[in-house]
């Protein structure tokens, strides 16, 4: 079992002396990611300006390496905790090393003088970060993926124990974001970093965390490994959503589905009907689907935008009575799309409910769908 390095003791936060959230009991062990999430103006980050000393907790204590901080100088805390926050810094006629090397500082002298020793680290850490390429540009004129990138590289240089991140891919592309947490996950690694963040995008959350702390209302509602926090209905109600749904095993969220009589039936399965399924959401057609065995890729994303599933247990091979109900589901429907191109003896009745679309003058190739629109 892991040794707890960052603990927090019945820690309450908030403004002018006033708890926002209280009774805040984290634990996080060094080679650990611990997220924080919720909804927006939740506390994730009051929480986070705590833990680092920014704000003054209302109540209880943080603990670094089993002491009190608030017994720590700036100086030790610096030389174990690593903090990255949302806040844009504006630093002029700095180069990107420059700003990699004020992480040096908490080890220079008061004259802030960089050691050859503590340049090596500066160009170790920007490598680390595949930034060894900005080092000579100016910090102001690159974009905000390479910013994350040298400002990582800066809070590496201070050799932290503990790094604390705020939001860390906001204004982030998807490169970005990924080649940002598959560095900071390296980096958990090799060097047995303890890292606690803030995340908004909950498919991220939910691959790259070893721990998941649940932000919502005054408290603390739920903390634990990912595989028990995300479960659809929890995410629903923590967010607060009506419309929509949360789909635990794709971790991504899908719209309702379109309400009326299906007029088109799907005949898909192994993933391909779902870019199907949502381009006729999106344009407003009501459809049905099937038949999708219940452990079929397809059926989650299925379930969640159509108005009628035809569907059949798990692992087993379309039945009679499945194909049944489809078929008189097909036959009201106008058109029918087929974008499943294999067959085999498991969904052999889904290749008859082609065959009678087809006789039936119904059957339509899917990349009809956009003809449906004002149908």
């Amino acid at each position: 079992m892991r040794e707890i390095y960052l603990h927090t003791r019945d820690l309450s936060v908030g403004y002018n002396g006033r708890p926002l959230i209280r009774e805040i009991r984290l634990e996080l062990a060094r080679g650990q990611i611990m997220t924080l999430i919720g909804p927006n103006g939740a506390g994730k980050s009051t929480i986070l300006k705590s833990i680092i000393r920014q704000l003054e907790p209302v109540g209880g204590a943080v603990y670094l390496d089993g002491r009190d901080m608030a017994g720590l100088s700036e100086g030790d805390v610096a030389r174990r905790m690593s903090v990255l926050m949302t806040s844009h810094i504006h630093p002029e006629l700095m180069t990107c090393e420059d700003v990699a090397a004020t992480g040096r500082y908490p080890y220079t002298g008061r004259l802030g003088i960089l050691s050859r020793e503590d340049r090596e680290k500066v160009a170790q850490c920007l490598a680390l970060v595949h930034a060894s390429d900005l080092a000579e540009r100016d910090f102001s004129r690159i974009s905000d993926g390479q910013r994350q990138r040298v400002l990582l590289a800066r809070a590496l240089c201070q050799e932290p124990e503990v790094l604390v991140l705020d939001e860390p891919t906001s204004f982030l592309d998807i490169r970005h974001k990924l080649e940002l947490l598959a560095i900071l996950k390296d980096m958990v690694r090799s060097r047995n970093l303890a890292v606690v963040m803030s995340l908004h995008e909950l498919d991220l959350a939910q691959k790259i965390s070893d721990y998941v702390v649940c932000v919502h209302g005054d408290v603390i509602e739920r903390q634990g490994p990912p595989e028990e926090i995300f479960t659809a209905d929890y995410m629903m109600e923590l967010y607060g959503a009506a419309r929509g749904s949360y789909n635990a095993l794709f971790g991504s969220l899908e719209l309702e589905p379109v309400r009326g009589e299906p007029r088109v039936f799907v005949i898909g399965g192994g993933g391909s009907g779902i870019p199907v399924y949502r381009r006729l959401q999106r344009q407003g057609v009501p459809f049905a689907a099937g038949v999708l065995q219940e452990n079929d890729v397809d059926y989650p994303v299925a379930a969640a935008l159509a108005v009628r599933v035809v569907r059949e247990e798990s692992f087993r091979p379309v039945g009679e009575a499945a194909f049944r109900q489809a078929a008189e589901v097909m036959e009201r429907c106008g058109t029918v799309l087929c974008p499943l191109s294999g067959f085999g003896p498991v969904n052999e009745k889904n290749r008859l409910l082609r065959r009678m679309a087809e006789d039936a003058g119904k059957l339509r190739e899917w990349t009809i769908v956009g003809a449906l629109e004002n149908r």
